[in-house]
């Protein structure tokens, strides 16, 4: 049960736990097809920090062998804005030279930073490309990104153009911890500090 505190600023909820336990299990299956077609394992590419719920979720659904790591990619300046300049921060461990590699992310929306990592992991050598997102927000999109070698776009579900918290997502590092996905007050992220 989450705490009234860990609910305040939250405007109305989108999704509830329910809804996302259900939709990502038929986002899992849906992948673990696509990966059960291919002659070696995949390899599935968390984008920290926001991903993380999804990425553990998903990965537990999927039932064939696959790889997994983390990458981090800094592009917001003050927490609501992405700076439009997305910038890989922490690489992949993983060698993905040769590989299908499947790109999870919390959130598209500008197509800024899955645009970086798709060449970022295009110089790495990887053999395709697939992008699996919580949420697609096509409202806000400003880059059209191209997947690699017959790579596939998964997405959760499709999400208004507010700023939205929970499931691994923040602001300023809170509500991450939020089982549902919700939408922030506007009053808690325009707020002004005297420092």
């Amino acid at each position: 049960m989450v705490s009234e505190a860990a609910n305040a600023g939250i405007d109305r909820v989108l999704w509830t736990e329910a809804e996302i336990a259900t939709r990502v299990a038929d986002v899992a299956s849906e992948l673990a097809a696509d990966i059960r077609r291919l002659a070696e394992p995949a390899v599935v590419v968390g984008v920290a920090t926001g991903a993380f719920l999804f990425l553990a979720d998903l990965v537990r659904r999927v039932d064939v062998p696959l790889a997994v790591d983390l990458v981090r990619v800094e592009s917001y300046g003050d927490g609501t804005e992405s700076s439009g300049r997305p910038r890989v921060t922490a690489d992949l461990k993983v060698d993905v030279a040769g590989k299908h590699v499947v790109v999870v992310e919390d959130i598209v929306d500008t197509g800024n930073t899955v645009s970086c990592l798709i060449a970022h992991l295009q110089k790495k050598g990887a053999l395709s490309i697939s992008v699996c997102t919580f949420l697609d927000k096509p409202a806000r999109r400003t880059v059209d990104f191209q997947l690699v070698g017959g790579g596939k776009f998964y997405r959760g579900f499709e999400c208004p153009d507010s700023f939205v918290v929970g499931y691994g997502m923040d602001y300023a590092e809170l509500y991450r911890n939020l089982p549902y996905v919700g939408v922030l007050k506007p009053e808690m992220y325009s707020k002004k500090t005297d420092n």
